[in-house]
Formats: structure tokens, sequence, C-alpha cells
């Protein structure tokens, strides 16, 4: 059993001739060694307690530097990554941009090629057919 402050401020200890009842003062002197010595070893509980927690607290607090680490430096990595992506998808589509020019170009010369080629055929064939028709025109008169 505790005994608290103001319940030892309200102890009335009997009288006895030459002072107070020696019994009664022994009892209350044992309850307050007793009530005393709980308390001691609450405290101590206590202060172990403490420690403990604070050192709980100061893992938890490493522990929260390293995922704040951790969460900058994967933000960055995904930056990066999203930078280099950029990066390699601008490159690619200036590369297909180069190639579809370079294909235009090839087909816009091929196409005059054929154009220059089938001129040339088709003066071939007039040529032909005027040398038919004047054959012709030779043979009939």
């Amino acid at each position: 059993m505790t005994i608290t402050p103001v319940e030892l401020r309200h102890v009335d200890l009997k009288r006895g001739l030459f002072g107070y009842d020696r019994a009664s003062v022994d009892q209350l002197l044992e309850e307050i060694e007793r009530s005393f010595e709980e308390t001691w070893r609450e405290r101590a509980d206590f202060a172990d307690r403490i420690e403990q927690l604070q050192s709980e607290i100061a893992r938890h607090r490493e522990l929260e530097a390293l995922l704040r680490t951790t969460l900058v430096s994967a933000e960055r990595s995904s930056h990066d990554l999203k930078t280099q992506a950029k990066k390699e998808a601008d490159l690619v589509v200036e590369e297909a941009h180069a190639e579809a020019r370079s294909i235009s170009r090839a087909a816009t010369a091929e196409r005059e090629r054929l154009l220059a080629e089938s001129r040339k055929i088709r003066a071939l064939l007039e040529a032909a057919l005027d040398a038919v028709g004047d054959a012709s025109e030779a043979e009939a008169a």
C-alpha cells in the first residue's frame, strides 16, 4: 500500500506516557519504508522505460532520415530517367524525320527519273509513229 504525502500529513499518532506510541510509529515507518521502496522501484522502472522509448525514438528518427534520403534519391533518379528518356525520344524522332526526308528525296528523285524516262519513251514513240506515218504516206503515194 502506498502512502501519499496527503495521508502522511493527516496521520494521527497515539501519544504515550513519554511521547508517541512506539508501536504505531514503527508501523507507520514500515509503511513509509514500503511506500518509498515501491516509489523508487516505479521510478527506476519508469527511468528504464524512458531510456527504452528514447532509444526507439532515436531509431525511428534514423529510419525517417534514411527514408527521406531514399525518397529524395528516388525522386532524383526518376527525374534523371525522365530527362534521359525525353532526350532519347527526341533523338529517335529526329532520326525518323531525317529518314523520312531521305526517303522523300529518294522518291522525288525516282519520280523525276521516271518522268524523264517516260518523256524519252514518248518522244521515241512519237518519232517512231512519225516515221511509220511517213513510210505509209510514201508507200501510198
